[in-house]
């Protein structure tokens, strides 16, 4: 991370409790899942990484500043191109409405930003996202901290000993981002999550 976007330095996160997504235990609203089947967006993998870190790096109303500089974009982009960081991304049209981007290793997916400029968009990119990983066999998603919009879909804190232990094992494994066909309908995209792995 970095202080700010036009500061150059960079550091480490590595906070006494850390949040997950429990990949097993991911909790759709019925509310968003009845959207979902409405197939409200087009979503698309890796079609605009860097276009997806400049939105969640724009300023927003609750939001003025933000901790993406110019060294975190041209480093992730480069991760981009040699397959290790990857994007979802939500469109209406030809608009891009929504996504979220992170880097994968081993059976590992950081999570590192989200967007969104209509209504649901981050949370169903969110949605795609796990049911990748789910398919994959990634064994842990890291969102870094937990905010009260990943909470309400099953985000949890784990002490920084348990988070170790679980990176641990999950760099024993690996995990296949491109398992699940892009044209996969929202059906299967929902019943991925919910059934007991």
């Amino acid at each position: 991370m970095s202080e700010s976007q036009d500061d150059p330095d960079l550091f480490w996160v590595d906070p006494e409790r850390r949040g997950i997504f429990p990949l097993d235990n991911f909790h759709i609203p019925r509310s968003l899942a009845k959207i979902i089947r409405k197939q409200p967006f087009t979503i698309t993998v890796d079609k605009c990484f860097r276009r997806v870190m400049k939105e969640c790096a724009a300023p927003i109303k609750d939001r003025p500043t933000t901790w993406i500089n110019q060294t975190i974009l041209d480093l992730y982009t480069e991760l981009h191109r040699e397959g290790h960081a990857h994007s979802i991304e939500c469109w209406e049209g030809d608009e891009l409405v929504g996504g979220l981007y992170g880097v994968s290793f081993a059976a590992v997916f950081c999570g590192e930003s989200m967007f969104s400029r209509t209504t649901n968009a981050s949370k169903i990119a969110l949605v795609y996202l796990v049911a990748r990983l789910r398919e994959g066999n990634f064994k842990l998603l890291d969102t870094q901290f937990v905010t009260e919009h990943l909470s309400t879909m099953g985000a949890i804190e784990i002490s920084r000993e348990e988070y170790h232990r679980r990176l641990d094992e999950a760099l024993g494994r690996k995990g296949d981002f491109h398992s699940l066909p892009l044209e996969t309908s929202p059906s299967v995209i929902l019943q991925s999550i919910t059934q007991t792995s």
